[in-house]
């Protein structure tokens, strides 16, 4: 056994770190594990990989040719015979049990290959020490149940009980594209944890960021930062004690404060280095010492910067030199750090979409997102006027604005509606208030805007992560309360009522939505004289539909709803009259007033 086995053995990432390597196109996670993170150690090519407790290593970190995709292939150094768990046989045959926490088996990731996608499978891997699992050729059975002699369960629930993290290889992806990018992402996190001084030996490669600053600050005699094209700190070298003031708050900070970026802006350094290809220098100026800068490109797209500052002692004379050597080494480095970002954020888009739509395992994506289960949280529902001209950007504006003060909340776009999922860590209460804040916050930035957009803001009730579909939902619906709200309040010529309210502002509007969703089903498939009145009218133009919902808005008070229309009182009467006449519809019944009341409310406002 290699001497370097051991510090293999102790080099760990986390689920959480390598499912932000990729954007769901290899693997899916389909059940968090039970605890807020789970460590990975190693990474096994099938079950009979978990039995080889004298590999501290495992087939599963062995070197994977790339283009095998058959289980025979992977697995080919294991020899001839049957596997435990292939596809041909009865089921996974019970391996000896290492018992939990076995020093072989801890931290370790299974890939099920030639083993059936079943809970037999699962509830296996368990119990030989996987914390997670990854499942091939689901297709459907994930979410199917299965009879077995303890009852009916399925993959998800064998996950649910033992405890593990289940994860699916995605359709069209072979098991060695899956092996070859999770053993990436594992390498990868070891490598940029490692911290020892071979680490830092060898001029051609850097493990990662942290290591190249620490490498390129040792060449350069000074202070280096690397940071992407939104000046934000991806990584930087230890401060020594002469490390100006302008370094130790950009470092704090996480990025470039905003009066530092209007400087360079004013200065024109910016668009020098975004279109310079060589190093840029700053002579020291009263208190700001010497400083180098060089973007670092990939081809012709810029990736971000490297900054070089004397730190306490002139630079070193060949410091530019070395400078344009770490951009070479920092291009892939920064492309691998905007990789992991995209997966990271379409993995979160995933979940968050999840919660509001309330598909796939809630608690899951709550893990995903990092909440936990009792976080109070809410949804806001912002919907611009449905066509609104192209150069609308209204909702992009308010996205902007919330990244910016609340860089935590999840926002979902699609179409004329902006989804906001706001979490805190106050109580239910004061987490009402302050999404109440924000939201008038967002109204006045709207209000603001060259024409002062048609945008309205819709708050959800406070609840915990696995409820917020419940919360998406009746923020959609006071935005609804608001629209129609704003219209009668037009037809009545009364001024325009506030564009946005939480559910005690929407007031009893809130609940008559519920009931007229719930009655359309009912309404579309009746019959009868109101029936044929209201279809008959609107395919003739609606005015009658028109008509009727004036006269019921205003309570039946004739002058009043002619007014509304902006029609003389008796011709109002005249077309109320028809309604009596020609559809035999008798306007002085409660029940038929009713009636007529919830079908011109339920019919869309385009139709009438």
């Amino acid at each position: 056994m290699n001497e370097e086995a051991p510090a293999l053995r102790e080099a760990a990432a986390t689920l959480r770190s390598l499912l932000a390597f990729e954007d769901g196109n290899a693997v899916r996670l389909l059940y968090a594990p039970a605890a807020p993170d789970t460590v990975v150690r190693r990474i096994a090519v099938g079950l009979d990989d978990l039995d080889d407790l004298d590999d501290p290593v495992g087939h599963g970190d062995l070197d994977l040719p790339h283009g095998l995709d058959e289980p025979d292939d992977l697995r080919r150094d294991q020899g001839p015979g049957p596997r435990p768990g292939s596809a041909s046989g009865p089921g996974p045959e019970p391996g000896p049990d290492p018992g939990p926490g076995h020093p072989a088996t801890a931290g370790v990731l299974l890939l099920a290959v030639g083993a059936a996608p079943d809970a037999r499978t699962v509830r296996e891997a368990a119990r030989r020490g996987a914390c997670a699992v990854v499942l091939g050729d689901t297709g459907e059975e994930v979410t199917d149940q299965e009879v077995t002699g303890a009852g009916i369960t399925g993959p998800v629930e064998a996950a649910r009980e033992t405890g593990v993290a289940l994860l699916a290889r995605a359709e069209g992806t072979g098991w060695a594209e899956a092996a070859a990018l999770l053993r990436s992402a594992l390498s990868y996190v070891r490598a940029g944890r490692a911290d020892d001084a071979g680490a830092l030996r060898g001029p051609e490669t850097a493990p990662s960021l942290a290591v190249l600053a620490a490498r390129v600050a040792a060449d350069v005699k000074g202070s280096i930062t690397i940071e992407d094209t939104r000046l934000r700190v991806l990584a930087h070298s230890a401060t020594g004690p002469g490390a100006d003031p302008l370094r130790r708050t950009v470092i704090l900070g996480g990025r470039v404060p905003d009066w530092r970026v209007a400087e360079l802006r004013r200065s024109g350094l910016l668009r020098a280095l975004w279109t310079s290809e060589d190093v840029i220098h700053r002579p020291a100026d009263g208190d700001n010492p010497e400083r180098l800068v060089v973007a670092v490109r990939s081809g012709r797209e810029v990736l971000g910067s490297i900054w070089a500052a004397a730190d306490g002692a002139a630079l070193a004379p060949d410091a530019a030199r070395h400078l344009r050597t770490a951009a070479g080494l920092a291009a892939p480095l920064l492309v691998r750090e905007r990789l992991s970002e995209s997966g990271t954020a379409h993995r979160r888009e995933a979940a968050l979409r999840g919660l509001l739509h309330g598909l796939g395992d809630r608690r899951t994506h709550a893990w995903s997102l990092g909440l936990s289960p009792d976080a109070p949280c809410a949804v806001v529902v912002a919907e611009r006027r449905p066509g609104a001209r192209a150069d609308d950007r209204a909702l992009d504006v308010l996205a902007l604005e919330i990244s910016a003060h609340r860089p935590g909340t999840g926002i979902l776009r699609g179409g004329d509606r902006l989804a906001l999922f706001l979490t805190g860590d106050a109580v239910a209460a004061d987490h009402a208030g302050a999404v109440l804040g924000v939201v008038r916050e967002l109204d006045a930035v709207v209000s603001s805007l060259p024409g002062a957009p048609a945008v309205w803001l819709g708050v959800g009730p406070v609840v915990t992560p696995e409820r917020a579909d419940l919360s998406y939902g009746r923020a959609g619906l006071v935005v609804r309360a608001l629209r129609e709200r704003e219209a009668r309040a037009s037809a009545a010529g009364r001024p325009r009522p506030p564009r946005f309210a939480d559910a005690a502002g929407a007031g009893a509007a809130l609940e008559v939505l519920r009931i007229l969703d719930a009655a359309r089903p009912v309404w579309e498939s009746g019959s009868g004289p109101v029936h044929d009145l209201i279809r008959a009218d609107l395919a003739a133009g609606g005015e009658l539909v028109r008509t009727l919902a004036a006269y019921f808005d205003a309570g039946g008070d004739v002058p009043e709803a002619a007014r509304r229309l902006v029609v003389h009182a008796n011709t109002l009467r005249y077309r109320l009259g028809r309604v009596r006449e020609r559809y035999g519809v008798d306007l002085d019944d409660p029940d038929t007033w009713l009636l007529l009341t919830l079908a011109a409310r339920l019919v869309p406002p385009e139709e009438s």
